[in-house]
């Protein structure tokens, strides 16, 4: 088990690491660039050195670069889907210049085409992308909440995609919010092995590589995207420890998006979740109970 949060990317993009380091991470999740905006500044080739040499030394891995919030391979839109294709590309091509282990992508939304003409988009799209930027990195498909017309949210939409699209290089990464929200029960017990079941039948535990580790705002089917504080939500401490714990999940990298309201947030979440799996294996140090 690998624990971090998505960190900031202000001023150096090496500076990363320095923030990594400071709040304890083990892995870390990033945006390569600003995620609200098309327009790309280049990254500076002694940033980049400085970002893999200090990631080396301090032993950060796996690192996550996240899509920008912009693209959408699902749309019917032809300009937006022509325009999302070039700058996902560009965007991998940035992935694996930093030596990043994997790019996490959404689905996107089919925006009222429905969701077999979504899906087929995204995987004419995706096919694409794979060709022309030929990655290093792996690319992750995230689950999603399941609102409106986005694509995630039901595991039989990552089957298609996976089944579709023929490349080595596409896994999974489960986000715990949006799994709840979108109804899958991984809080209780038997929900959560149900669903860990579930994914092994439709997708297969091989693909999955990551987890965003968020509890939730609002209830089991909400189809609400609303994260929190770990131990915090609806899923819960007891839910998260079991999450964290699972022998077909503990061995993965995770990855809190939580809620930023002050500086120590980053810091209290890693200790929480730090502290609830100690709990679990028996290996907690009296200052950790």
């Amino acid at each position: 088990m690998r624990i971090g949060v998505h960190v900031s990317i202000a001023g150096r993009i090496d500076e990363v690491i320095d923030r990594a380091v400071a709040l304890g991470c083990e892995t870390i999740q990033i945006f390569s660039r600003n995620p609200r905006a098309w327009k790309i500044k280049p990254l500076v080739a002694q940033e980049v050195r400085s970002f893999r040499n200090k990631r080396s030394q301090y032993n950060i891995y796996p690192v996550l670069v996240h899509i920008p919030y912009l693209i959408n391979l699902a749309s019917p839109k032809n300009e937006l889907w022509k325009i999302s294709i070039a700058s996902y590309i560009e965007d991998i091509k940035r992935t694996d210049a930093l030596g990043a282990e994997y790019f996490v992508t959404h689905l996107g939304s089919h925006t009222g085409s429905g969701e077999e003409a979504g899906l087929n988009r995204f995987c004419q799209g995706l096919s694409e992308v794979i060709k022309k930027a030929r990655p290093k990195t792996m690319i992750l498909l995230e689950t999603c909440a399941g609102a409106g017309t986005s694509l995630g949210g039901k595991f039989k939409h990552l089957e298609y995609i996976l089944n579709n699209v023929k490349s080595k290089r596409v896994g999974v990464c489960w986000d715990t919010c949006h799994l709840y929200a979108a109804g899958y029960d991984i809080k209780s017990a038997n929900g959560l092995d149900q669903t860990i079941k579930e994914f092994e039948n439709k997708v297969g535990l091989s693909y999955l590589r990551a987890i965003h580790l968020n509890d939730a705002k609002k209830g089991l089917g909400s189809k609400v995207d609303r994260h929190e504080h770990i131990g915090k939500g609806m899923i819960g401490k007891e839910g998260m420890r079991r999450i964290l714990n699972h022998p077909k999940l503990k061995a993965l990298p995770f990855i809190m998006e939580t809620p930023k309201d002050n500086i120590e947030d980053d810091l209290k979440n890693i200790k929480t979740v730090r502290r609830l799996a100690c709990l679990s294996a028996g290996t907690c140090k009296k200052n950790e109970r």
